[in-house]
């Protein structure tokens, strides 16, 4: 929350410029975009920075096919209310997310930024992209413009087409296996004759992978998304449920594979 309160009190608003600090201003009501653009040099910024370009880039990926459906909305507000944002706080993220609609955003500028400040903190960078997937998928399925636009995230944030692949199938595969969506959006659950087929799809291993690559990989997943890691390398601290989220999702996985296979 310190974060928060610094950006309530402004008191880190001449170290913020460019196009995050312009949209931090305008959900905040505050002329936060002076100083030096790019700029940021601790943690509470690098949080500030995630919370500012994860809710206005989710508005623009659900204006980005024409019209922003009931589902992606619901997705929006299922962000808000599993992060346990305040009223203020989830006033702004509305702000964020309006500001992200608008055809003058600068979704370029905000993504130059964004990876700036993230530098090589790989792991955060795929937690925002792990989230805007999910948001895109909200409404059921993914449409070219969608894709072409998460396509354009990855190119911008230095992710391979492959490394989306492999995204777009984890994500695809917990909106199954777990029967929410992966993280609140809607899904139709899987037959329970193929959880098993979408928990290995879960871990990114095939079913005849050894034991252990089946533990290697999900060793490598939950170190990628574990929440204390996370929120070290900058996540907002409000968003560590959807980390537990995702971590619940993969150790399920995980032990379903094992049981299957008589691993310990």
């Amino acid at each position: 929350m310190a974060w928060w309160g610094k950006l309530l009190g402004g008191t880190f608003g001449l170290l913020v410029g460019g196009p995050l600090g312009a949209l931090l201003g305008g959900a905040m009501g505050h002329q936060l975009d002076r100083g030096l653009a790019g700029v940021f040099a601790n943690q509470e910024q690098i949080q500030a920075a995630f919370f500012a370009a994860t809710f206005s880039v989710m508005g623009r990926l659900a204006k980005v096919d024409g019209r922003v459906s009931e589902q992606e909305i619901a997705f929006a507000r299922s962000v808000m209310e599993r992060m346990a944002l305040n009223s203020a706080q989830r006033e702004a993220a509305i702000r964020l997310f309006q500001q992200g609609k608008d055809p003058a955003f600068d979704l370029d500028g905000v993504l130059e930024q964004f990876r700036q400040v993230c530098q090589r903190r790989q792991a955060l960078l795929r937690m925002f992209l792990e989230i805007q997937l999910q948001a895109a998928y909200a409404d059921g399925n993914l449409d070219q413009r969608e894709r072409a636009l998460l396509l354009h995230l990855c190119s911008k944030l230095g992710f391979p087409a492959a490394a989306f692949a492999q995204l777009d199938m984890l994500v695809r595969a917990a909106r199954h296996f777990t029967g929410t969506g992966g993280s609140g959006g809607p899904a139709p659950p899987a037959p329970r004759r193929d959880l098993l087929k979408e928990a290995y799809a879960l871990l990114g291993v095939a079913s005849d992978s050894s034991n252990d690559e089946v533990k290697r990989a999900y060793r490598r997943l939950i170190n990628q998304h574990h929440p204390d890691k996370l929120v070290a390398k900058g996540l907002p601290e409000e968003m560590v449920r959807l980390a537990n989220e995702k971590t619940g999702e993969i150790k399920q996985a995980y032990e379903l594979v094992k049981e299957s296979r008589g691993m310990r």
